[in-house]
């Protein structure tokens, strides 16, 4: 048995009801096979026992009252995994599927995110399976401040810094903010990121991660000869990333003709407007079909998954989890697909990836291509502590750099071990490194 399948035993035996941790670890440890014989000093300082299990893990209940007088009761969680190269870092999500599993997940693949950014972050998620859809920004507010007023324990700009992610906004933010400055009595801006602009956020931030994809997706492509432009893409999700990577598409010349939310998707064969999205959800927080009172020559199918059955050369999952199965890979490749781009957070199964990378479809993984938001949230931080605030420009020239550099680091190193445009590979193993040294350097901690 080699080094990294005892690893995943214990991992599944330890975290035998985590399907989704199981999952992304077990993706993961594949990669690094091929380098560990190169670091026998790992196996015996037991680093990837200490890597794969979280250096704190806080659950705790969040109680608030509704509009109409009645208490509700919700679980919080924060897994800080690993703060070897700096304090915690990562997102969270409110969501009604939000379980232990899912942001232990989420938080080992933000260790690999971070460390690929080559700034001092450190891998951490949290959240809640509270749904702000359907609630008053009143009781948004409730929740977000009982929240916090447990949360604020454990964070600290220099211990672990959240943002936002599915559920989690401006607005959201902005609240936790507030109730985090009362309780500690400190204007702590660096504590938080994803902050309007007037409480100490930066510019680019909403942008981050959308743009970042598509930076990555085009410097991938760039490498084999081929542009965005006239590239037909589609999209899964309406949110943050979802939107501002279509715009960014559009600025490239790309064809952007589907988009959907949980509900379902349009198709809109002309090319989706992009401004109708916009008003439909940042601004009315309604559903995507409303995008028929705008735009009524599109079509809306309610079966959101049905998304990938539409023809494209670029897929991009900007949504959620496990967005494309094994079924719609296929699908994608025999329509023409040659290039994904992971948006959202593991957005493909480990079956989809392998079936990708065997099939010549050009991959982006998350951990690589969405780490434009975490990068940005670090500049964010940096701008916090230098009591500066850069303008829109600057940021996203930073931001391009970052995610060129990602880019150049995870191709050199696919290629320095013999898996040319394993993207994947190269990822997990460029983040790895830099991370496992960091431990290694630290002792037994």
């Amino acid at each position: 048995m080699t080094y990294t399948e005892k690893i995943l035993e214990i991992v599944k035996k330890r975290s035998s009801c985590e399907s989704e941790f199981i999952q992304v670890v077990e993706e993961v440890l594949e990669s690094l096979n091929i380098i560990l014989d190169k670091y026998p000093e790992y196996e015996k300082t037991a680093l990837l026992e200490r890597f794969v299990e979280p250096e704190r893990q806080i659950i705790f209940r969040v109680p608030w009252v509704d509009d109409q007088g009645n208490v509700q009761v919700n679980r919080g969680y924060r897994i800080q995994f690993n703060s070897a190269i700096g304090p915690y870092k990562g997102g969270l999500r409110f969501h009604p599927s939000v379980n232990i599993s899912i942001v232990k997940s989420l938080a080992f693949e933000q260790i690999l995110k971070n460390s690929l950014t080559g700034l001092p972050i450190g891998g951490g998620k949290g959240g809640s399976d509270f749904n702000p859809k359907g609630k008053s920004d009143g009781e948004i507010m409730r929740f977000c401040q009982s929240f916090m007023s447990e949360l604020f324990k454990h964070i600290g700009q220099f211990t672990d810094v959240p943002a936002g992610d599915i559920g989690v906004g401006g607005r959201e933010i902005g609240y936790m903010y507030g109730q985090y400055k009362k309780l500690r009595n400190a204007s702590e801006a660096g504590v938080l990121t994803g902050k309007g602009i007037s409480s100490g956020g930066s510019l680019v931030r909403t942008e981050a991660t959308g743009y970042g994809l598509i930076y990555y997706v085009r410097e991938m492509l760039a490498s084999h000869d081929i542009s965005l432009e006239g590239k037909r893409v589609v999209i899964s999700g309406s949110g943050n990333v979802a939107i501002y990577a279509c715009e960014k598409l559009q600025q490239y010349g790309a064809k952007v003709v589907a988009m959907c939310d949980s509900s379902g998707y349009i198709y809109h064969e002309s090319g989706i407007h992009l401004d109708a999205i916009k008003k439909i959800k940042e601004v009315e927080r309604k559903r995507i079909s409303e995008y028929l009172a705008y735009h009524p020559e599109a079509e809306y199918h309610d079966k959101q998954n049905d998304v990938w059955n539409i023809p494209c050369d670029i897929a991009l999952p900007c949504a959620t989890q496990n967005d494309i199965q094994i079924e719609n890979a296929k699908t994608l490749l025999n329509n023409g697909c040659i290039a994904v781009g992971e948006g959202a957070n593991m957005p493909c199964t480990n079956e989809s990836i392998a079936y990708f990378l065997d099939n010549g479809v050009l991959l982006a993984p998350a951990k690589a291509a969405n780490a434009g938001g975490v990068a940005t949230s670090a500049l964010e931080m940096s701008q916090n502590s230098m009591r500066l605030s850069w303008p829109f420009e600057e940021v996203d020239k930073k931001l391009e750099s970052i995610m060129v550099t990602i880019f150049n680091i995870t191709k050199a190193t696919a290629e320095e071990y013999g898996m040319p445009d394993n993207y994947v590979a190269g990822a997990n193993i460029a983040g790895f490194l830099r991370v496992a040294k960091a431990m290694f350097e630290q002792g037994i901690v």
